[in-house]
């Protein structure tokens, strides 16, 4: 019994120690500060004279009605009928006439004009003196070496003229203008044949080949020489063995289609002897009256030109013979043009010289120059830009040309 009363008085002091356990806590917090009321809203007051907006009134929410889709239309596909193409018309090229060759070198004296205002003019104001002493006739020797006649030339020209002017006593300006002519056109040699061979001699198609400088105007030569034979009645065929330059072909090709000839071509950088043959080869086969080949002008080197131009010269006479081979010079390089004449003449038998550019010198002696240093006629002459200012070329009428055929003055 005693042992059942202590072990109810130590669990009633276990329950009464935890109790004040719990309490002891919650009696040692502090008490919560009561709570600060919330400040009055002032509101704010209006300045005088001061008229405020009042905000407008609330707006009830907007009802949305949703949207009904639109049935989608289908749109059927319009299919277009096929449109076929129709082909591409083709016109014809149009052939021109070149005027005829006779008569232009007369027709053409203008273009001399500028030749005729320091060659003719000057020399024959010279002569027109009333004395012709020492320094005259070195004025008028001076002239001629300006003119590009050249001083082997201008010397016999001038001692000709002294003596021809002394036995005779001739003292007019008439006169003086008449011995003047003759001796210009006695330097000229016209004695030489400045025909063209353009017809060959055993039924095939005459072969010319035009050589010159890169510059001198040698592939527009040859389609102006192409003119120059359709005009007189000839069939051309033009072969463009310049295939050093790109250009080349295709301006060949434009002078030809102009006058209806036949251009055969090979592409850039191709052999210039294979596109010769093949050129003469057509020509044979077509039957026309002349084959004009353009060869390059390449002058890197004597050699490399040498061996280009004969190879072509050799492959080309595996049809015939070539009946031509035109130079094409630049008249305004003057004598300098002279040293690049005689290396072609080397290599290739230079039968007839093309002086182009005529009109834009003042120097129409280089036509005596030509002559007396290459010993090779003048066939032709430019005298303009124009497709039909290629000139047969006659030494009579181109002396008249460049003396002129105005008045010198009353007779003394």
């Amino acid at each position: 019994m005693t042992d059942y009363l202590v072990a109810a008085l130590v669990l009633l002091g276990v329950l009464v120690l935890g109790a004040v356990g719990l309490m002891v806590p919650r009696l040692r917090r502090p008490p919560r500060p009561p709570a600060r009321p919330a400040p009055p809203v002032e509101e704010p007051q209006r300045p005088t004279g001061v008229i405020v907006a009042e905000p407008p009134p609330a707006r009830a929410p907007d009802v949305v009605t949703p949207e009904v889709a639109a049935p989608e239309v289908v749109v059927p596909e319009v299919i277009e009928p096929e449109v076929l193409e129709r082909p591409e018309v083709v016109l014809p090229p149009v052939i021109e006439r070149p005027e005829p060759t006779a008569g232009r070198l007369v027709r053409l004296r203008a273009r001399l004009s500028r030749s005729q205002n320091v060659f003719g003019k000057g020399l024959l104001g010279l002569l027109s003196r009333d004395h012709l002493d020492e320094d005259a006739w070195e004025e008028i020797e001076d002239s001629l070496i300006t003119a590009d006649v050249g001083v082997e030339a201008t010397r016999e020209i001038v001692d000709r003229l002294r003596e021809r002017t002394r036995v005779l006593g001739t003292r007019t300006a008439s006169g003086l203008r008449a011995l003047l002519a003759e001796e210009l056109v006695s330097a000229l040699s016209p004695e030489l044949d400045r025909s063209l061979r353009t017809t060959g001699a055993t039924g095939n198609p005459a072969v010319i080949l035009v050589v010159g400088v890169n510059g001198a105007g040698k592939t527009t030569t040859c389609g102006k020489i192409a003119r120059v034979l359709v005009a007189d009645g000839r069939s051309v065929l033009l072969g463009a063995a310049d295939t050093f330059r790109a250009a080349a072909a295709d301006q060949l090709a434009t002078w030809g289609g102009r006058v209806g000839a036949e251009v055969v071509r090979g592409p850039e950088g191709a052999d210039p002897a294979s596109v010769a043959f093949d050129a003469v080869r057509r020509g044979i086969d077509v039957g026309v009256d002349t084959v004009l080949v353009d060869t390059a002008g390449r002058l890197q080197n004597k050699i490399g030109l040498m061996d280009e131009l004969g190879k072509v010269k050799r492959v080309v006479e595996k049809h015939g013979p070539v009946d031509e081979t035109l130079l094409v010079l630049d008249a305004t390089t003057g004598q300098n043009g002279l040293e690049q004449a005689r290396v072609f003449t080397e290599v290739v038998d230079v039968t007839g010289v093309v002086l182009t550019k005529l009109d834009g010198t003042a120097k129409g002696g280089i036509v005596i120059a030509v002559q007396r240093k290459l010993g090779i006629p003048v066939k032709l002459v430019g005298l303009g830009e124009g497709p039909d200012d290629l000139a047969p070329f006659d030494p009579v009428q181109f002396v008249d040309a460049l003396l002129g055929v105005e008045p010198l003055g009353t007779d003394a």
